[in-house]
């Protein structure tokens, strides 16, 4: 059991690692298109496993309260979009001032770049951890695959971020090693912020509706705020929301299927 939570704890890391690895294959920016691919596709699949991985499995631990197991769903759901809101307002966000010039302003935007990065890894790192923590006690809602299809939910929303650090990184003057390690530091919190949930799950598990919930709520801001304006940047396209669609439809099978 312990080999496979590790396993599922360093998935979304891996997805991250990838993600900034591009910077040695790839001599400018992701290409705009890719971009609205891949953002489109990992929304669809975080939006997926934020209603059958997180919010299903909130309110059917609630089950006991009859009609008002909605409460922990909905109250955990509103303080995640409201905790990534909060860390939106108050820590730089990935989406930098070009305009300043220098070396100083540069290693200034590197430091907010992955500051706000790693920053909201964190939740999705406790997602993963807030399942696994649910499985190994033996929770009837919430089994091995579930836990999977959400870390690799999260690592295929994690590649394309990877990209999104490293490649700009890149741009700004600093070596690919050090736009790569960059990106990689970036996401070394999520297994470590998934480890430290499982170990607190004595205290996690009496209000797990709630932390499973929170995590959803977290997520979805991920995907309104960052991936859905990503995959409609620019020209007109659809393919942003066929990838939405695919990534949707492939979560929903992973999860309902295998679980």
């Amino acid at each position: 059991m312990n080999l496979i939570i590790a396993k599922g704890l360093l998935i979304p890391f891996l997805g991250t690692a990838l993600g900034s690895a591009l910077v040695f294959f790839m001599k400018k920016e992701l290409n705009g298109t890719v971009q609205k691919i891949l953002s489109g596709f990992a929304a669809g699949v975080m939006v997926a496993a934020s209603v059958w991985s997180l919010l299903i499995p909130s309110m059917e631990m609630a089950s006991d309260r009859g009609k008002l197991a909605f409460i922990p769903a909905v109250v955990g759901f509103c303080l995640g979009m409201i905790f990534l809101l909060i860390l939106d307002k108050t820590v730089p966000h990935m989406h930098l001032d070009e305009t300043q010039e220098g070396p100083k302003s540069k290693m200034q935007k590197t430091t907010m770049m992955v500051l706000a990065v790693t920053l909201h890894n964190i939740p999705e790192g406790m997602a993963v951890g807030i399942l696994y923590a649910g499985w190994a006690s033996g929770s009837a809602t919430i089994t091995e695959a579930g836990a999977l299809s959400l870390a690799l939910g999260i690592a295929i929303q994690n590649f394309p971020e990877g990209a999104i650090i490293s490649m700009p990184l890149h741009s700004r003057g600093l070596s690919k090693g050090k736009s790569c390690w960059y990106g990689i530091l970036s996401g070394i919190v999520e297994p470590v912020a998934g480890l430290l949930t499982i170990l607190l799950a004595s205290l996690v598990m009496p209000v797990l509706p709630y932390f499973l919930s929170f995590a959803a709520g977290a997520m979805i801001y991920v995907v309104v705020e960052e991936l859905v304006p990503e995959m409609a940047e620019g020209e007109h396209s659809n393919l942003g929301t066929i990838a939405f669609m695919l990534g949707f439809a492939l979560m929903m099978v992973l999860d309902v299927a295998l679980g």
